[in-house]
């Protein structure tokens, strides 16, 4: 890569990124109601659920130098709406850190001080990693640094950073022009352990449904059961966010964060043209409080 990023430029992927996370995101809560059929989506509004929150408190505070962990906690502590679909273990965190409770020991503290090793660090990663297109070793540091305000574990942590170098190389990709093979790219920056281990598996699989099978769908809404899967689908499908949606609403399992991963990261090579207009007028506005940063 040897493009130079100007804030603008910055700022420009990460909300393309977000985007394609939200309407992912919306659009996949929308299987749990009744099955989704991409071709003939239901009506909306789609609400959004946990996955956007998070992904919206997160590029409220994206900001050249060192993601600011502290500002993000606070945020993500004052903003989360339990009934957006948090999973309990991450209600009790974001309440005792809306409480006062430093994030590291609220962080430390989950899953009996095991810390979290679930998807949520990476449902919400791919608009750093479009914001750090410029350095894909960068985005790694920035993407653990941003994971471990709530994930503790090395498997959330690498998760987190998994999705984010994902966007990263997905939107250096759209600015010089050269479609990245993302799993490779990933896997290279992503810490030894289940998650990297299920990217090196992806990269012999050729089929979506033998994709889920052997990856996972999110059901177990862990790492290591989700990252490698929407990976492998946005790696299939970087050129086409429709069918990178599909695919994972076909999959099964924990749909609106695979959706919200792949898009996530899809959109980041796409931009917001390749989302279906009809798709981002029906999702949900975003949360008014981010309206200064959009």
């Amino acid at each position: 890569m040897s493009f130079t990023l100007f804030p603008d430029t910055r700022k420009a992927l990460a909300l393309a990124s977000l985007a394609g996370l939200s309407v992912g995101d919306a659009l996949g809560a929308q299987h749990f109601v009744s099955a989704v059929d991409p071709a003939a989506p239901p009506p909306g509004p789609w609400p959004w659920t946990d996955d956007t929150e998070e992904a919206c408190c997160l590029v409220a505070v994206l900001a050249e130098g060192d993601f600011d962990r502290d500002t993000f906690a606070e945020l993500l502590g004052r903003h989360h709406d339990p009934y957006r679909g948090y999973g309990p273990g991450a209600v009790v965190m974001l309440r005792e850190i809306r409480e006062g409770l430093p994030w590291p020991i609220a962080a430390a503290a989950a899953f009996d001080g095991q810390g979290s090793a679930g998807n949520g660090a990476a449902m919400r990663a791919a608009p750093l990693g479009a914001w750090h297109a410029d350095s894909l070793a960068h985005a790694a540091a920035q993407g653990a640094r941003a994971a471990e305000v709530t994930h503790a574990h090395a498997e959330g942590v690498a998760g987190g950073v998994a999705v984010t170098v994902a966007a990263a190389a997905a939107a250096a990709g759209r600015l010089d022009g050269v479609r990245p093979a993302l799993l490779g790219a990933v896997a290279a920056h992503t810490p030894d352990g289940l998650v990297r281990d299920g990217l090196i598996a992806a990269g012999r699989l050729t089929e979506p449904g033998l994709a889920a099978y052997e990856l996972g769908n999110g059901t177990r809404a862990m790492a290591r059961d989700t990252v490698p899967f929407a990976i492998w689908v946005a790696d299939r499908f970087l050129d086409d966010y429709p069918a990178a949606i599909a695919a994972c609403l076909r999959a099964g399992g924990d749909v609106d964060t695979t959706c919200a991963i792949a898009g996530g990261i899809v959109a980041a090579y796409t931009g917001i043209d390749g989302i279906p207009a009809g798709w981002r007028a029906a999702r949900e506005p975003l949360p008014g409080w981010l309206r200064p940063v959009l």
